[in-house]
């Protein structure tokens, strides 16, 4: 499965320049590029860090609902983050 938080304010800088963004996470790393692909984003904005994601505009977040990707709230995102920590994710 395919998720996506809530927006949220994000930091610009020069790779971002929007004031907000949220994130697609997925059950499982391949799952989680195909659907990237889908979205057409390029595999380098892929983020390997805390939580596997592809980080999304507004636009982006609207066009992943519509595709099939549940959106979770930002406790069940932090859940996801900690089991990815004790190695039972992805």
């Amino acid at each position: 499965m395919v998720y996506v938080d809530d927006m949220r304010p994000g930091i610009r800088n020069k790779n971002w320049p929007y004031n907000k963004a949220c994130h697609l996470v997925a059950d499982k790393i391949d799952e989680l590029h195909l659907f990237a692909r889908r979205l057409k984003l390029k595999r380098v904005w892929f983020q390997a860090g805390t939580l596997p994601h592809y980080d999304l505009t507004g636009s982006k977040r609207t066009m992943a609902v519509m595709l099939g990707a549940e959106a979770i709230s930002d406790k069940q995102l932090v859940e996801m983050i900690r089991k990815y920590r004790k190695g039972s994710g992805l």
